[in-house]
Order: structure tokens, then sequence, then C-alpha cells
């Protein structure tokens, strides 16, 4: 490894050490959140509603993970929520029509996430087109083979492991919330202490600046994409298992909420800074508001209203930060 590089990585390691502070506002609010609804409904800070909570939050926290990455080097993918269909969808259309084995199954879900990640990341570093419009583009061949492949239908009685996957209990803990814990544990530990990891932060602080340094940028953007293709097919596998059924039009509107927890989480849009548990608290944040909302009767139009303005607000702090930094 160069001198350079090292420096680069040494420099970005000091920078992610810092930036924890800034997800303190989103779990200073989180708290006040919970607080505030806790006096205005006695039901919120029961055992199972909390219980309830976190296993709701966390199909899309795991989607939101993967997004993480993308987003700290200054891209997005629209096509996650697309993407978690085209794997469990089809998927559970083999194991329930043609009797895959479900083991098999897991890692059919897991190896079309992959690719589909593959294949964006390559047609944005060798073609050159800006991730926005190759998601955008990706988020309907994704969906559209998934509908095409299941014929539109819906496919009901998954087996016993992948409902196991959505359902199941280890405990009192639900096992989508084990999972999530386990892959941001993973997560974290990459993000923050491999070169890999800081390489992401490095290409997102300056992409020119990391090629210089002696950083693969391409291959960087690709294993990334990779990775949250991965993590969207084992959102899908988990969101199926928690159906016990799939079709082609599962998780709409998910990169949206993926996207939102990202933002919240204290990861900036603009890359280069961010952790993988801010993005935990954000998609936390997002559920407790959601279960909030739905327990004080508010109409769920309202609640779309007021996660646009939360969201809004996210990306407005983060914007006055800069200019004030600058």
């Amino acid at each position: 490894m160069s001198s350079a590089r090292i420096e680069t990585l040494k420099a970005y390691k000091n920078r992610i050490q810092g930036a924890y502070g800034s997800q303190l506002s989103t779990v200073a609010a989180l708290i006040v959140l919970c607080l505030i609804l806790s006096i205005l409904t006695p039901r919120f800070l029961t055992t199972g509603n909390i219980i309830s909570v976190l296993l709701q939050s966390s199909i899309n926290s795991i989607l939101a993970l993967g997004m993480t990455f993308i987003i700290i080097t200054g891209n997005i993918d629209l096509a996650v929520g697309s993407v978690a269909a085209f794997a469990g969808s089809i998927t559970g259309f083999l194991m329930v029509n043609y009797g895959l084995n479900p083991f098999l199954g897991i890692l059919l879900a897991l190896s079309l996430g992959t690719l589909t990640g593959l294949i964006s990341g390559l047609v944005i570093t060798s073609i050159g087109i800006p991730a926005f419009i190759a998601t955008l583009g990706s988020m309907s061949v994704w969906r559209g083979l998934a509908l095409q492949f299941t014929g539109g239908s819906t496919s009901f009685g998954l087996p016993e492991i992948i409902k196991y996957l959505g359902q199941g209990y280890v405990g009192p803990i639900p096992v989508p919330v084990i999972i999530t814990v386990i892959v941001y544990s993973i997560a974290s530990f990459i993000l923050g202490k491999t070169p890999f990891g800081l390489s992401t932060y490095a290409i997102g602080g300056n992409e020119q600046a990391a090629h210089l340094s002696g950083i693969n940028v391409k291959s960087v953007k690709v294993k990334l994409f990779c990775l949250h293709g991965f993590l969207s097919g084992l959102g899908g596998l988990v969101l199926a298992g928690r159906l016990n059924s799939t079709m082609g039009v599962m998780a709409t509107g998910y990169e949206l909420d993926a996207i939102a927890a990202v933002v919240i989480g204290g990861t900036s849009m603009f890359g280069g800074e961010g952790i993988v548990w801010g993005t935990l608290v954000g998609a936390v944040l997002m559920g407790v508001l959601r279960n909030g909302l739905n327990l004080l009767h508010v109409s769920p139009y309202w609640q779309m209203v007021a996660i646009g303005l939360v969201i809004v607000f996210a990306v407005s702090v983060d914007s006055l930060r800069r200019s004030f930094d600058e």
C-alpha cells in the first residue's frame, strides 16, 4: 500500500471518529419522540409494542444498511425495493411452484441480489452513467422482470425456514431483529476498521484525490453495489418470510424509506460522512414515528407528510452544517 494511500485512509479514519457526534442529534430526537409518545398514549411504552416497532423497522434497517455504503460514496441507489422484489419473488415462486430446496432458495435470493448490484456497479463505473440515472432505470427493469417471471401471481405458503427468517423468535427477540444486529455489527467493522471501509469514505470525500492516492475507485464502487445488492436480497427474504408470500409488487416504495433512514441517521447526501449505527437509529426513529402516529389514529396520508418533512429537515441540517464548516 502506497504512503499516499495510507495517509489518505488515516485522514478519513480521524474524520470518521470525529463524525460520531453528528449522530447524537438523531439519538436525542429518538429519545424525545419516545418520551412524547409515551405521554400521549400509554400503549406506546409496552414491551409488546416496543418489540413490534423493532420488528417493523428490521426490514428497512437491512435495506438501508447497503444504502449507507452507497450514499457515503456520494452516490444513490433507487432500485433497492425492486431488487428485494426481484430476488424475493422469483425465489418464492420457484420454492412454492417448483419445489426448490429452501436452502438453495436462500442462496439464490442472495445471489440474485448480488448479481443486480454487480450489473449496476459495472454500468456505473464502466459506462460512466450517473448512479441516479442507472438505478432509476434498473428500478423498472428488476421490477418488470420480477412480474414477468412470476406472471404477476402471488406465491403463498413458503417453506418453514423462510417463514422463520421473518416470523421466528429466539426467546422474546424476533429473528429479523437478530439478523439486523448481526449484519450491522459486521458492516460497522468493515466500514470503520478495514482499508476497504476507509476507502469508501475517501471516495465520498474526494473521488479524484482517492484515485490519485492509489485507491482503485471503480473496483471499490462495484464491490459496494454488490454488497448493497446482497443486503437487498436478504431484505427480500426476510420480507417474504414476514408475509409468508411473495409477489412482484412486494417492497414497493421501500427505496424511499431506506434513503430516509440513512439521511435521518446522519449520513451526508454529499458523501464522505456517516456511520451504520446512525442509519439503524434513523430506521428505528421512522418506525417509532409511524407506530406512534398509528396509535394516535393519525391518517396514513398525514404520516407520509410527517416522514417527508423529517427527511427535508435532516437534509437541511446537513446542508447548514456544511455551510458553517466551510
